[in-house]
C-alpha cells in the first residue's frame, strides 16, 4: 500500500497525536489536536484522495473495549473510546450502499474504493458468492487490473499470484489451480475493449445482485430466546434464520417503518400501520443496538435523498463526471483509432514485407536458371563445335575414299587375281564409303539440333534478364513506400481542437441531454443483464460435473434450492414485501 503523510494545521503548542487511516489501497499517516473533531479527520481523509461522495464512507476503529465502532462526527475523536496509547487507527470503508451502482456511483474514485471493498468481502466470504459468478467475477478484475488479454504475452501461471476466488469455491471442485486459472482467463479474454473503470463497474452491478451485497448482519434474540440475524441494508431491515442469511423471514422497507427505538438491549421497530404489533428482538450488548440505530438512521437518510431530485451539488458532480467520461471516451476513441491504423499500417508493412521477399526469392530462382542457361549454352556450343570439326573430318575422309574408289575403278587390272583383289578392295572401300556418308549426315542432324538448342537457350536467357530488370524496379519503387507508412505512424496527434470543441458545445449543462444518456446506459444494461445471466448459466453448467457435492456450505445448498426455485434477489425481496404483513403477523405469533 502507498504511504502518504498529512498534518492537520496545529495552533499554537498543542500536543498532537498521531493518526493512521487505511483506505482498501493506501495509507495514509496525519497529526491531530485533542480538540480536533471527527469530521474534521474525515474532511481531511476525503480531501487527501480526492473523494466528494464522502456521504456513503466512514471511518471504522476497534475501541478501547474492543467493539467495532464508527468514528461519530459531531464528536471529538479523543472522546470515542480510541487507544491514545499509540498511534491511532482507522479504516476508511464504506458505511452505506447504493441501490444502483450504475445510477449512483458518480466519481471514479467512489466507484474504485467500493471494488476495492466489495471484492475483498467476496474474497474473505463475508458476501456469499455462487462458483459461477465468482470465476465472471474474477475475469473482471483481472481485466481492470491487468488492461486487455494479449495472447502473445499471457503465460499459463500469470494468475496464480492473484487471490481471485473464495477459498470456499476452491474446495468444492475436483479442479487444480490451472483449470480454474483456464475458466478465469477464458473469460478475460471476452472482456478485451474494457477500460480499468468499466470493468469495474461491471464487476459492481454483478456483485450488487448478490443476496448478502451491502447488507449489516447483527446476531440477535427474540423473546423466545431463538437466535436470529438481523440485517440492514439499503432498502430497509430484514430478519433472518440463524442457519440462512440469503433470504430474509420477514422484511421491514424503509417507507413501511414508522420509528425505531433501543433501551439497553431492547430494540423496537414500530411499523406504520397502527394495528401491526412493534417488532421487538434482544442485542448481546447495548453497544450492538446503538450500532444498529446509527446504520438504521444513515440508510434511511439516503433512502428518502435518492427519492428526491438532486441538489445543485449532485447535479454538478454528474455534469462533470458526465463531461470527464465524454472526454475520456473521445480520448479513447481516438487512441483506438489510432491503434487500428497502426495495426493496419503493420499489417500492410509485413505485407510488403512479404512480397519484397518473395520477389527476392523469385529473382534468386530466374539469376540461378539464368546461369544453368548461360553454362549449358556454353556447353552446347562447344559440343557444337567439336562435332563440326568432326563432320568435316569424316566428309574429307569420304572424299578421299571416293577418289580412291574412281581410281581403282580406271585402273587397268592385269591378272584375274589381282581383278579380284581390286574388286574386293572397291568393295570395302565402297561399304567404308557409304558408313561414313551415314556418319557424316548423323553429325550434321546433331550439329542442326543442338543449333536449336543454343537459340532457345539465348532465347530465355533474354527473357530471364527481362523479367530481372521488371522486378528490380518494382522493388526499387517498394523500398520507398515502407517510410510512407512510418511517417503516417509517427505523426503527432493534434487533440487541442477536438478538447475546445467538447468544453465548449458538448457539455453545457444541458441536464436533459445527462438523463437520456443515463436511460440510454439504463437500457444497454437490461441487455447486457440477459446476456449476463445466460453466460453465468453456461459457466454453471461447465464446472457443474465437476462439482462434490458434501463439500458444498449451508449457504450452498440453499443457494442452489433458490436457482432450483426460480428465485433470485430482487424476486425473494419483492415477495417478501408483498407477503410483508401477513408473514410478519405470522412470525410475531411465534415470537
Amino acid at each position: 500500500m502507498p504511504k502518504m503523510t498529512m498534518t492537520k494545521a496545529s495552533k499554537g503548542n498543542a500536543k498532537q497525536f498521531p493518526v493512521k487511516v487505511f483506505t482498501m489501497d493506501a495509507e495514509l499517516e496525519f497529526k491531530i489536536e485533542p480538540k480536533t473533531t471527527g469530521k474534521e479527520l474525515f474532511d481531511l481523509v476525503g480531501r487527501t484522495i480526492g473523494l466528494r461522495e464522502t456521504w456513503y464512507f466512514g471511518l471504522q476503529y476497534v475501541d478501547s473495549k474492543g467493539y467495532v465502532a464508527w468514528l461519530k462526527l459531531d464528536k471529538k475523536v479523543l472522546d470515542q473510546g480510541v487507544s491514545k496509547e499509540s498511534q491511532i487507527q482507522f479504516t476508511f470503508l464504506a458505511k452505506f450502499y447504493p441501490e444502483d451502482v450504475m445510477e449512483e456511483l458518480i466519481q471514479e474514485i467512489t466507484q474504485h474504493l467500493f471494488f476495492l471493498q466489495v471484492k475483498q468481502s467476496i474474497l474473505n466470504m463475508d458476501i456469499y458468492c455462487p462458483p459461477e459468478a465468482s470465476v465472471l467475477l474474477a475475469a473482471f478484475a483481472v481485466q481492470a487490473k491487468y488492461g486487455d488479454y494479449d495472447q502473445s504475452t499471457y503465460q499459463p501461471g500469470m494468475l496464480a499470484s492473484d487471490d481471485l476466488l473464495p477459498q470456499r469455491v476452491l474446495d468444492q471442485y475436483q479442479m487444480t489451480p490451472a483449470m480454474w486459472e483456464e475458466k478465469i482467463q477464458f473469460w478475460y479474454a471476452k472482456r478485451r475493449g474494457m477500460t480499468s473503470d468499466e470493468a469495474e463497474m461491471e464487476y459492481l452491478k454483478i456483485a450488487q445482485d448478490l443476496e448478502m451485497y451491502g447488507v449489516n448482519y447483527f446476531q440477535i434474540k427474540n423473546k423466545k430466546n431463538t437466535d436470529l440475524w438481523i440485517g440492514v441494508d439499503a432498502r430497509g431491515i430484514g430478519v433472518y434464520d440463524r442457519d440462512n442469511r440469503l433470504l430474509p423471514i420477514v422484511a421491514f422497507p424503509w417507507s413501511e417503518i414508522k420509528n425505531i427505538s433501543f433501551k439497553d438491549k431492547k430494540f423496537s421497530i414500530k411499523h406504520v400501520n397502527k394495528k401491526e404489533p412493534d417488532f421487538v428482538f434482544y442485542a448481546p450488548k447495548p453497544r450492538i443496538n446503538e450500532l444498529i440505530l446509527e446504520l438504521c438512521v444513515g440508510n434511511h437518510e439516503l433512502f428518502m435523498r435518492r427519492r428526491k431530485p438532486d441538489s445543485m451539488e449532485i447535479q454538478q458532480m454528474k455534469a462533470q463526471a458526465a463531461e470527464e467520461k465524454a472526454r475520456k471516451q473521445m480520448d479513447r476513441s481516438r487512441l483506438a483509432k489510432e491503434k487500428q491504423l497502426r495495426e493496419e499500417a503493420q499489417r500492410e508493412k509485413e505485407e510488403l514485407e512479404r512480397r519484397l521477399m518473395a520477389m527476392q526469392e523469385e529473382t534468386r530462382q530466374t539469376q540461378e536458371a539464368l546461369i544453368r542457361s548461360e553454362e549449358t549454352a556454353e556447353l552446347l556450343h562447344e559440343k557444337m563445335t567439336v562435332l563440326d570439326e568432326e563432320a568435316r573430318l569424316l566428309t574429307q575422309k569420304a572424299a578421299e575414299a571416293e577418289a580412291e574408289m574412281q581410281r581403282i575403278k580406271l585402273t587397268a587390272i592385269k591378272t584375274e587375281e589381282e581383278r579380284l583383289y581390286l574388286e574386293q578392295r572397291a568393295r570395302d572401300a565402297e561399304i567404308i564409303a557409304t558408313a561414313v556418308i551415314e556418319d557424316s549426315e548423323r553429325r550434321a542432324t546433331e550439329a542442326e539440333q543442338l543449333r536449336e538448342q543454343l537459340k532457345r537457350a539465348q532465347m530465355a536467357e533474354k527473357a530471364a534478364k527481362r523479367k530481372l530488370l521488371e522486378i528490380a524496379q518494382g522493388e526499387y519503387a517498394n523500398t520507398f513506400m515502407l517510410p510512407v507508412v512510418t511517417s503516417d505512424l509517427t505523426s503527432p496527434l493534434h487533440l487541442a481542437e477536438p478538447m475546445a470543441y467538447l468544453n465548449s458545445e458538448l457539455f453545457s449543462g444541458n441536464i436533459d441531454q445527462l438523463n437520456l444518456e443515463m436511460e440510454k446506459e439504463k437500457r444497454e444494461y437490461i441487455t447486457k443483464s440477459k446476456t449476463l445471466q445466460d453466460q453465468l448459466q453456461d459457466l454453471r453448467a461447465e464446472i457443474e460435473v465437476l462439482k462434490v457435492s458434501e463439500r458444498a456450505s449451508t449457504l450452498d445448498r440453499l443457494h442452489d434450492e433458490s436457482i432450483q426455485r426460480g428465485d433470485s434477489k430482487y424476486s425473494t425481496l419483492r415477495k417478501v414485501t408483498a407477503d410483508s404483513a401477513k408473514a410478519r403477523v405470522a412470525f410475531y405469533e411465534k415470537l
